[in-house]
């Protein structure tokens, strides 16, 4: 019976030795994980300031209505005159802002901000106390919704390609047909539309020019202009961009005696 205490005693003193001195770990709070708990607010304020500042320098390419000059805009214009002297096609190139407002990019900024947020202050937000909790959630998810609101270029991180490609598309359409490419006399007009929230360049030809022009011949098209957008120098890319545009459309629609300007030659310049 002694001996048989004895050995309860000893086991349950070894319950009572720490893990860590048995065999060397150590609990969730010290090593790496303590690292990355106390530096995940300095992450989050670094992964911000980026693209914050990334939105602010990068702001200049989503406003075209101020960037784009008088200057720049005779450019482009004496650009289309020369092609059009080259081949019967009409081009009107149209530069928008965006195709559209996207509203919901604001409050999925709003949302993510306020969860990442959660995530990465994790251990410094007031969990203990609801109204406090929710008030700091609240802040986090308004500074992203004002960023998205003032930065465009920050907004864009919460519109998927998928999205943008369609408003772009659709709106491509309505100014092809609002400008009246579509009554050209051999249905010879092209489309250069650049929308620059969205990143997107379309050229729309009408049926005349589907019929003989293959798509893959535009993207050559698309390069130019992408490459000046850019490079902070939209004007000269499509500058370059309408050169290209002429040699495609010179292949198989050259000018000839009699032809007539049927549009006017022009850039359209909008906010939207």
């Amino acid at each position: 019976m002694i001996l048989k205490l004895l050995s309860n005693q000893h086991m349950l003193g070894s319950s009572t030795i720490p893990a860590s001195e048995e065999s060397g770990w150590s609990s969730s709070d010290e090593g790496i994980f303590h690292f990355f708990g106390a530096g995940a607010p300095w992450l989050l304020l670094a992964g911000l300031l980026y693209f914050v500042l990334r939105a602010i320098a990068r702001n200049g390419r989503y406003n075209a209505v101020t960037s784009f000059d008088e200057a720049q805009r005779e450019r482009v214009r004496e650009a289309v005159v020369l092609a059009e002297k080259r081949t019967i096609g009409e081009i009107v190139p149209v530069v928008l802002e965006r195709s559209d407002e996207h509203p919901q990019a604001n409050w999925i900024a709003a949302l993510l901000t306020g969860v990442l947020g959660s995530a990465f202050l994790f251990n410094w937000l007031p969990w203990e106390t609801p109204l406090h909790l929710l008030l700091s959630q609240l802040g986090m998810g308004a500074t992203g919704l004002v960023l998205a609101r003032l930065l465009p270029d920050f907004k864009r991180l919460f519109v998927s390609d998928l999205r943008a490609q369609s408003v772009a598309d659709e709106q491509a359409f309505q100014e092809f047909y609002r400008l009246g490419l579509h009554n050209t006399d051999e249905q010879t007009g092209v489309l250069l539309f650049i929308s620059l929230f969205e990143h997107r360049v379309i050229v729309l030809g009408d049926k005349g020019i589907d019929a003989k022009v293959a798509p893959e011949l535009w993207q050559s098209v698309d390069r130019a202009i992408l490459k000046g957008a850019k490079e902070g120098d939209l004007a000269q890319g499509l500058v370059d961009g309408i050169a290209l545009c002429a040699d495609v459309l010179e292949d198989h629609f050259p000018w000839r005696e009699g032809d007539r300007n049927e549009l006017p030659d022009r850039v359209i310049v909008r906010a939207e």
